[in-house]
């Protein structure tokens, strides 16, 4: 064997019936994170991998797992905690695959969402491999439900995605409540802080593997980028689906609330697709994946969380509806495509406003992505004609209407009706409302006109203002991205207490109506025309900031008026003084009284001659009070500061 040709899986050292089980399912040579995790795991030393999705890292902490198991043993040897259920799903699954010749072999699947029975039954039956979420194998190993005393191996899969979903602390009780001297292995995307700092706590010296995934997980898959902005994009995914040829698509947004609403949207226009999201139900859930991989549905729009472990060897393309936040994000939103050896197509949305996330993309992933331009018109018209023709001709093979030839050769004699023509109306009646063409006036979405002041702009309001934290800025972006209108052709901005003026060029009705959910700051815009703009108020009531409380003013008060006629500034018949005179009458006048008379509380400074020299000040105040700290010093502060003498007292 050359040094180029990598292992086979019998040279690493699996157990033979591991090894037959992969034969089985088309594994012939490990991958590269496979080929350098199997041997360090065999040898029972701690590790710490990192490594993106879609490199294999399941099979590489499964198969030796398997290799070394006690099956005569019916206890849990091995726990692996992932973050989400459907990845518990997925890892379970494999192991189940990967065990298929070791007879005996059990593996269970715990995780929240799911009745407590059906997983208490399976813990007392007996398994040998634990798969869950963190938050419910808590609660069995709580309960003592699940005993961890017999425990040889614990796995952490995507450890940076369970922290940030803050399982950190049950993720510290399963460490304490397993035996010390288990095997730990921890696979994670990123390393930061709260990775590190559970190495360094719970594990004896790992041995560090980094595979860089980047060049290499993704080479089958097609990556393009399509520039649209906000109302247009779901003109443009669904001119998508129209034009791209695909088996199955997973279609990426940020929110729960807009998978059920793209998914609704997408119905509505006559495509097959259903929601992915946290709030569903786990059953809910399941049946959709479930769906997704039988073939009953082939769109499925969901968020990043919930397609986590995703695996469905079906899906031809990956659509990133919403532009992911970071780089990492958007290699595990591309890795559920291009699954088991197959090519794939990841095809990303880009706003005018996002090119620059676009290039960080490209700058992580160490590749280009191609922009592909929107299909024509005519495109469109041409496959749906292809489509047509499929759907008429396997319905004909399939011996499919069968039953109604009798009904429609009476309807052809009774009629003297063309057969042709009583098929083109029964192809009208199955088309439906929806037309089958597209004609040439909807090959682009209506933009509104630039500000070049040549077309006239008009003022809309929005119910957004100071009270809502907004800047000028805000509102730009949001009508910039999603009403697909450059900053620099967006008008004056007129910010007020709970709403605001902006003046743009006209908008079309249907992008009116989209605006009007969008939210800034939280706040919807509500938009509307006005015909003009109120002037502002000089006093509103209310404050500028909303984190300030600003007085009601009814009137506003009068200057207080003063009467300075007939007291001159400056003395006239005043004698000119020397310094040693200005001196002495300031020391005059600052002098302050005792209570018992006019006594002086301190010694005035004797007359000197004047020399032209500024001459020493020979006396000293003395302090206001004679023992402030005798007392707690508030209250002597207060009460020395009141008497007559000091300085609070004293009028100068």
């Amino acid at each position: 064997m050359s040094e180029n040709t990598p292992p086979s899986f019998a040279e690493l050292g699996l157990h033979p019936d591991v090894v037959a089980a992969l034969a089985d399912v088309g594994y012939e040579t490990p991958t590269p994170i496979q080929a350098v995790t199997i041997p360090v795991m065999l040898a029972g030393t701690d590790l710490l991998g990192q490594a993106s999705t879609g490199t294999g890292k399941t099979a590489a902490f499964a198969l030796p797992i398997l290799s070394r198991i006690d099956v005569s043993l019916h206890a849990p040897q091995a726990l692996v905690l992932t973050p989400t259920r459907e990845l518990a799903i997925q890892v379970a699954e494999a192991f189940q695959k990967y065990a298929a010749k070791l007879p005996g072999f059990h593996v269970l699947p715990i995780y929240g969402g799911q009745s407590y029975t059906p997983q208490l039954k399976g813990l007392k039956r007996g398994a040998h491999v634990i798969v869950g979420t963190p938050g419910r194998l808590i609660d069995h190993v709580q309960s003592g439900a699940l005993d961890l005393g017999e425990l040889r191996f614990l796995v952490l899969d995507e450890g940076d995605e369970m922290l940030q979903m803050g399982f950190v602390d049950d993720i510290d009780r399963i460490f304490q409540s397993s035996p010390p001297e288990k095997q730990v292995a921890l696979f994670t995307a990123t390393l930061p802080h709260q990775i590190r700092r559970i190495a360094q706590t719970h594990m004896r010296e790992p041995r560090e593997i980094v595979v860089k995934s980047r060049g290499e997980a993704a080479p089958k898959i097609r990556q393009r980028y399509w520039f649209v902005s906000g109302l247009h994009k779901l003109d443009a995914l669904t001119r998508l689906l129209e034009a791209e040829k695909f088996e199955a698509m997973l279609v990426f947004v940020r929110t729960k609330i807009e998978t059920v609403e793209l998914a609704q949207r997408l119905e509505a226009r006559g495509f097959a697709a259903s929601a992915l999201n946290g709030d569903m139900e786990q059953r809910a859930r399941e049946q959709t994946v479930q769906r997704l991989k039988e073939g009953k549905i082939d769109i499925v729009i969901a968020t990043d969380v919930a397609a986590r472990g995703l695996d469905v060897d079906r899906i031809s393309h990956v659509i990133n509806y919403d532009i992911p936040y970071d780089s990492e994000t958007y290699i595990h939103r591309i890795g559920r495509t291009g699954r088991a050896g197959r090519s794939g197509d990841a095809i990303l949305f880009v706003s005018p406003r996002e090119r620059n996330m676009l290039r960080v993309i490209e700058r992580v992933t160490q590749q280009r992505i191609e922009e592909m331009k929107m299909p024509s018109v005519a495109d469109v018209n041409e496959l749906r004609l292809v489509k047509f023709k499929e759907r008429v001709t396997a319905a004909v093979l399939s011996g499919a209407g069968k039953e109604f030839q009798p009904l429609l050769e009476q309807i052809e004699a009774d009629g003297n009706i063309p057969a042709i023509e009583i098929a083109a109306a029964l192809a009208s009646l199955m088309q439906g409302t929806t037309p089958l063409l597209l004609t040439q006036k909807e090959e682009a979405p209506k933009a509104p006109p630039r500000i070049d002041g040549s077309v006239p702009t008009q003022t809309y309001r929005i119910e957004v203002g100071h009270a809502h934290g907004v800047l000028p800025g805000n509102i730009v972006g949001a009508v910039a991205n999603e009403a697909g209108i450059e900053g620099r052709h967006i008008g004056h901005i007129d910010i007020r207490d709970d709403h605001s003026y902006v003046d743009l060029p006209g908008l079309p009705d249907e992008m009116l109506g989209h605006l009007q959910k969008v939210k800034v700051r939280g706040a919807e815009l509500r938009i509307k025309r006005v015909d003009s703009k109120p002037d502002k108020p000089r006093f509103s009531g209310k404050s500028r900031r909303p984190d300030r409380v600003a007085e009601e003013f009814t009137e506003r008060r009068p200057p207080k008026q003063r009467d300075y006629a007939g007291t001159p500034r400056f003395s006239d018949d005043r004698p000119p003084q020397s310094s040693a005179d200005r001196f002495q009458r300031y020391a005059d006048d600052r002098k302050p009284r005792s209570s018992d008379g006019d006594k002086p509380r301190f010694a005035r400074a004797a007359p000197v001659a004047d020399t032209g020299e500024k001459p020493a000040f020979k006396g000293g105040f003395k302090k206001p009070f004679k023992k402030p700290f005798d007392k707690p010093f508030k209250k002597t502060f207060k009460k020395d500061f009141k008497k007559p003498g000091s300085y609070k007292s004293r009028k100068d």
